[in-house]
This record gives C-alpha cells, sequence and structure tokens, in this order.
C-alpha cells in the first residue's frame, strides 16, 4: 500500500521542496493539511471563470457560482452521509460550528442547575464555549476522564451523564491522544437521558468513513482545512428538527425570507445560518477535497495511516528515552503521536526537527486541561495522513536519534 501512496504524495506540491538543506516531511496535518493540485486547480478556476456571489444573482456566473456551492454542500451531505442537504451547515471551521451550536441550541436549552458533560481530553474548541455558556447559565459543566491506557472512561461516561445533563460535547477522534471515541455508544447514553449530543469530527472526518445517521449524532462538527480543502470553511452538521427550531446564529443579508420596519421573517435551512457573503471558493475547494478522498477511498486512507502506526508506534516504544502519550497498542491508535524526550523541552525537540526538514507540532495543542491531566506542559505531536510514508516515519525515527545525541540524552 506505501507505493501507492508514495504516487499519492506526488499530487501534493507543496511537498516537493526542502527545508533547511533537507526534504521536507510534513507531520502537522493534525493543525492543518496540505492541499493536492486538484483542490488548487478547482479554486484557480472558480476564480477565473466563475467568481460571483451566490443565491442572488440571476446572470450566468451568479448562477454557476451557486450552482457549484451547493453541489459542494450535496457533496458533504453524501460524505457524511446527513439526510438532507438542508442538514448541511457552511461554517468558518469546526470552531465556529461549535460556537454556533453553543450560541444557539444552548442558550435556549440551558438553564441554571442544568448540566453539561465534555471530557478531559477535548480541544479548548469544544470546551470554551461550553465552560462559558455554563458560566452564563449557573449550570455545571462536567467532564468525563480517561483511563490508565488514555482512552476515554465509558465507565466514568455513563456516571457522568445523568438525568440532569443536556447536552454532551464530545470529540470524535483525540488530537493529542490519536483515540477514537465510540460516539455511537455516548450518542445512545445521552439519548437515554433526554439529552443531545455535539461531536467535535475535526480530527475524524478527514481519517474515516463517518455516518451521521449510523453514529445517531444530533450535531456534528468539522473543517475542511484538515482535510486538503482550504482554510475558513467548516461545516456543522444538525438534525433538521433541531435545526428548525433554532434561532439564527447571526443576522444580515442572505439569512432572511422578509424585512420589515420593526420585525423580520427568517428563510429556510439551511440559509437561516449562513449570513452574509459567504466562503464560496472555499466551500467548492471543500467539494474538490472531497471528489479527491472518494477516489483515492476514505477507507483506504484510514488503512494507510493504520499501517503507518503500526510501524512506527512499536519503535518509539522501545526508546526508553521517550515518553508516548494515548494508548501504545497500535490497532487503538489513529495517525496522531504525541510523545516527549525525557529532560528535553518539546519546543527544543520540534526546532531540532525543524533543523532535518520534519515538521511536527510542539504545545499544549488547546487541551490545557488534558496536559494538566497528562502531568506536562506540552508535548511534541507527530501526525501523518495519506501523503505520509514509511520513509517519513524512518527519517523522524533517525531524527529524534539525532536530536538525542546533540542534547546528550
Amino acid at each position: 500500500m506505501d507505493n501507492k501512496f508514495q504516487k499519492i504524495r506526488n499530487d501534493f506540491p507543496i511537498l516537493n521542496q526542502k527545508v533547511n538543506g533537507e526534504p521536507l516531511v510534513y507531520l502537522d496535518s493534525a493543525a492543518t493539511s496540505q492541499k493536492p493540485q486538484a483542490v488548487i486547480d478547482g479554486l484557480i478556476h472558480y476564480y477565473q471563470n466563475d467568481n460571483a456571489n451566490v443565491h442572488r444573482s440571476v446572470y450566468t456566473l451568479g448562477q454557476r457560482a451557486t450552482e457549484e456551492y451547493e453541489n459542494a454542500r450535496q457533496k458533504v451531505q453524501r460524505f457524511i452521509n446527513a439526510k438532507e442537504d438542508k442538514e448541511v451547515i457552511f461554517t468558518k471551521g469546526a470552531t465556529d460550528s461549535l460556537n454556533l451550536v453553543a450560541s444557539t441550541y444552548g442558550e435556549e436549552h440551558i438553564k441554571a442547575g442544568d448540566e453539561i458533560v465534555i471530557s478531559i481530553m477535548e480541544h479548548h474548541s469544544n470546551l470554551i464555549p461550553w465552560q462559558q455558556l455554563a458560566i452564563r447559565k449557573q449550570a455545571k459543566l462536567k467532564y468525563i476522564g480517561l483511563t490508565k491506557n488514555g482512552e476515554l472512561d465509558m465507565k466514568d461516561a455513563a456516571q457522568q451523564i445523568t438525568d440532569k445533563t443536556k447536552i454532551v460535547a464530545i470529540a470524535h477522534a483525540s488530537n493529542v491522544l490519536g483515540v477514537t471515541n465510540d460516539i455511537k455508544e455516548l450518542a445512545r447514553i445521552a439519548h437515554s437521558h433526554n439529552a443531545v449530543i455535539v461531536a467535535d469530527g475535526a480530527q475524524a472526518v478527514p481519517h474515516q468513513k463517518v455516518d451521521v445517521q449510523d453514529l445517531d449524532v444530533d450535531f456534528y462538527a468539522f473543517s475542511g482545512h484538515k482535510m486538503l480543502s482550504p482554510m475558513g470553511i467548516g461545516v456543522l452538521y444538525g438534525k433538521k428538527a433541531l435545526l428548525e427550531a433554532m434561532r439564527p446564529y447571526q443576522y444580515g443579508g442572505e439569512m432572511i425570507d422578509f424585512v420589515e420596519k420593526q420585525k423580520s421573517t427568517w428563510t429556510d435551512l439551511p440559509w437561516k445560518f449562513e449570513a452574509g457573503t459567504q466562503n464560496v471558493a472555499g466551500a467548492i475547494g471543500l467539494g474538490e477535497a472531497i471528489d479527491y478522498l472518494n477516489e483515492i477511498g476514505i477507507d483506504q486512507v484510514k488503512a494507510h495511516e493504520e499501517e503507518l502506526v503500526e510501524y512506527l508506534l512499536p519503535k518509539l516504544l522501545q526508546d526508553q528515552d521517550l515518553e508516548v502519550y494515548g494508548p501504545h497498542d497500535p490497532k487503538k491508535h489513529n495517525g496522531v503521536i504525541s510523545f516527549n524526550i525525557k529532560g528535553l523541552h518539546p519546543h527544543d525537540v520540534a526546532t531540532a526537527l525543524d533543523m532535518e526538514g520534519i515538521s511536527v507540532r510542539a504545545g499544549h495543542h488547546c487541551a490545557q486541561p488534558l496536559m494538566k491531566e497528562l502531568g506536562v506542559v506540552a508535548t511534541v505531536r507527530a501526525s501523518f495522513y495519506l501523503y505520509n510514508t514509511k520513509a517519513d516515519a524512518d527519517k523522524l525515527l533517525r531524527a529524534i536519534a539525532e536530536t538525542k545525541e546533540f542534547f546528550k540524552v
């Protein structure tokens, strides 16, 4: 399989360069993915041929832009198996999507004494909106803990989610621990207590098949830029009945039906939540990215990443100078691997790896409560995607060894 994905690597022009005199090894796809030429070409085609505002124009360019924009929505619908395209809202990204739910559904349904349940592994984007909502509403924010293996503690989840719980918000996959959470079971538990479940899918949708109907999630958020598309475009999926009952998130053009001097009415889904000029090019780019992933096969992408982890993770675990976070079983680990070299600051490690042309992330990864839970200030994170190969993993291993030698670990 590695040979097939070695050829796929050639579709990404940015990877054909040297950094500090070394061939680039990009291992920060959990932060943002690189873009294939097909997506870049799609953006260029739109701006050179079809650039116009959508929905309101009757002239040809406007109609073409509208068709491409709405076609992208339908591609998203099919990619995540939403029941209707009206359940797909375009946003700026996962953060914007999660804030939309907190600021509309959350504001309307959370009251003093209610409970909101999240996990200790949440990215700040799926923590702070609920934290601040709980503060405003005098509700209680509760956390599901981890097992000793660094997985979500499902027994604790069953205890934390009670009849007082109104919202459960959980990452489908962790951006630090490399685990994929059982969202379907969490949805079952939440619904048994008449709570809704919000899933942060930013680290899941690019890497595995996601079926929102099968998961039975009420809301599902993800970003385009982590799945090969441009920055500034994201998606909120919501069940139609919930979205129809929610008030708009923002007000202005595009989301209205009629405006009078003292009152206004709102247009239908999904446009009720898409006020103002949208990121039309971003949506089209997301559609192109979905076409690209569909051509390869999302199951093939997942299998490739699993193969890389099965190759690399045991080698990292054999190094007694490394502390690796999350499950040590490759079968329970996705393409995100966080580690530290004992005695070295993660920023020093990341700088040393960059001198070898290897791009990794170092810091708290917007997950400070998790860092505290792990007993560290920060970690080094290497995150793999479809354009990475075993050769990249080997270069990382060599660079870690050279870093240890340089710092005399």
